[in-house]
């Protein structure tokens, strides 16, 4: 990730995309943009469509309509590798880990491919590991950390890759309350101090209200609503078609 001055212009957009599967339309004519330094929640309800834009942002899914574009270049043909290599990364809601490598591997790898040297690659797996807690883990199988370890370990493997952008699929599930605020200051290190933009998605909603500049909603495939932190606590129509109508600040009560 370039620490200097971003371009304005730079950005990981979705324009008018839509999927359809078997008929069913699981996004429909939604856009969403993502700025450097920039930190943008994506919200909804099981089902609402967000897992499918990450994976129409990402290449591991195709848009049936509308067009992805990666800093204004029209990206929706290109695999998830090409895309990769050109400064995009994701988490993911299941595993993905190196199997047969340690916790410090795993990172060190991430780190190698994006064109790291050893040391330097060693160097940003313990600094990555130490800020989300599991350095006492790092010689261990990562395969045999809990799951909400290896949720944590997913991020670490994004961000050592020091991409453009970063997408992140569910990345406090299955972790503990306490364990929440060292994902925030990651977060937002990874936008504030190393300039990538990220891309949002969780139930969490006091990780999500707590660093994004901006929040968009998704509801049956469509935008149902996008503003501040503010502005989408105070909305209505979330509150009933995302919260059953308990409020955000219920939600964040309880995480």
């Amino acid at each position: 990730m370039s620490e200097g001055t971003a371009n304005p212009a730079d950005a990981l957009e979705a324009r008018g995309v839509s999927r359809a599967f078997a008929g069913v339309q699981a996004v429909q004519d939604v856009s969403l943009r993502v700025g450097r330094r920039e930190v943008v929640g994506l919200i909804g309800p099981n089902g609402a469509g967000k897992t499918t834009l990450i994976n129409l942002m990402t290449g591991f899914d195709r848009p049936t309509g509308g067009a992805i574009l990666l800093d204004g270049e029209d990206v929706s043909g290109w695999s998830p590798a090409r895309r990769a290599r050109a400064g995009l990364a994701r988490t993911f809601q299941h595993g993905h880990l190196f199997g047969g490598l340690s916790v410090r591997e795993n990172v060190e790898v991430a780190a190698l491919g994006a064109g790291a040297g050893p040391r330097a690659a060693r160097r940003r797996a313990e600094e990555l590991l130490g800020a989300l807690g599991l350095a006492g883990q790092a010689d261990r199988d990562a395969r045999l950390l809990p799951h909400g370890e290896q949720r944590k370990l997913g991020v670490a493997r994004a961000v050592a890759a020091e991409p453009r952008y970063v997408l992140m699929d569910e990345p406090a599930a299955g972790l503990v309350e306490t364990e929440v605020p060292s994902l925030i200051d990651l977060v937002r290190s990874v936008a504030e101090a190393h300039g990538a933009g990220v891309l949002l998605v969780d139930h969490n909603m006091a990780l999500v209200m707590a660093v994004s500049d901006r929040i968009q909603v998704l509801d049956q495939g469509r935008t149902l609503a996008e503003g501040s932190a503010a502005e989408i606590r105070a909305n209505v129509d979330v509150a009933s078609a995302y919260l059953g109508g308990t409020g955000i600040a219920g939600q964040e009560a309880h995480v």
